[in-house]
């Protein structure tokens, strides 16, 4: 498997007023990501609101990422559905647009059994010539991929690493690479031996996360620090709070698209005062 990095940012999608994507606040983005920890970026991933993007935007995106990410950043494309043949067909596309790898997320609603999820892989793994990540969120799928059945997925071409956002499942895999899903559980996952973390809270503290893999033995220090990082980020959803603290940061996290709302006056004072504690703004007077 190429390596595809330790801290992978699920990067958010910039719209701007009108909710067109913000193509030129995305690739500062990137670059931001680059300077302050992250390895690589997910693209149309949940944090980044694929499930409000037409396929022709969503195509759009993993090509600028493709061509303007700096240097050494690797990119890896959402490209899970739950219809197997547009989820092959998108991971046919993603990686004609030369992204480094697929993450393949579990079919949502339609809850497929056991013989189902594997046919629903095998399929996708004859359509990639590159890594495939697999997706594990039954919280947001309402289906779980236990260990065993992870495993005997990891016998399929291309089928290379899990991002496992089940903690109960959290435990290396042989054969796949390990990707913590969540954020509170990125030291957990590195002390288990795992390959890094698909991560939000890196947009804003990218660095301290970044010292979490180089310095182990601070490991578990900077993760209770970061603990009201992540507390702050979770009043709300993923997307619409990590762009708010982006905005107040002057990064142009843009709006979001509805279903999405903005956050309103108490959920960004959380997460001005959260800023403020890490010394990243300014304390309002």
């Amino acid at each position: 498997m190429p390596g595809l990095g330790t801290i992978l940012t699920a990067v958010v999608t910039p719209f701007d007023d009108d909710l067109r994507i913000d193509e030129e606040a995305f690739v500062a983005l990137l670059h931001h990501l680059a300077a302050h920890g992250s390895d690589g970026v997910v693209i149309a991933g949940t944090t980044g609101e694929a499930s409000t993007l037409a396929v022709d935007e969503h195509l759009a995106l993993i090509e600028l990422a493709v061509r303007e990410r700096p240097p050494g950043m690797s990119v890896v494309a959402g490209a899970g559905s739950n219809d197997t043949r547009h989820a092959v067909e998108m991971t046919e596309r993603v990686c004609a647009l030369g992204a480094d790898a697929v993450l393949s997320v579990t079919p949502y609603y339609n809850r497929p059994n056991r013989r189902g999820l594997v046919r629903h892989y095998e399929e996708i793994s004859h359509a990639s010539d590159r890594p495939i990540v697999l997706y594990n969120i039954p919280q947001r799928t309402g289906t779980d991929m236990p260990n065993d059945l992870l495993a005997e997925l990891a016998q399929l071409e291309h089928v290379d690493a899990v991002k496992q956002a089940n903690g109960a499942n959290l435990a290396l895999i042989d054969g796949l690479e390990l990707y913590a899903g969540n954020d509170e559980d990125f030291a957990r996952t590195l002390d288990l031996g795992g390959v890094g973390g698909v991560l939000v809270a890196s947009h804003i503290v990218g660095n301290q996360m970044r010292r979490m893999v180089d310095e182990p033995d601070e490991r578990a220090a900077i993760h209770e620090r970061l603990l009201p990082v992540h507390a702050a980020l979770s009043v709300g959803p993923l997307a619409m709070t990590t762009k708010a603290a982006l905005n107040l940061l002057g990064l142009r996290g843009g709006r979001l698209r509805l279903p999405y709302v903005d956050a309103d006056e108490s959920e960004v004072a959380t997460i001005r005062e959260m800023l403020h504690a890490h010394g990243l703004v300014e304390a309002r007077a």
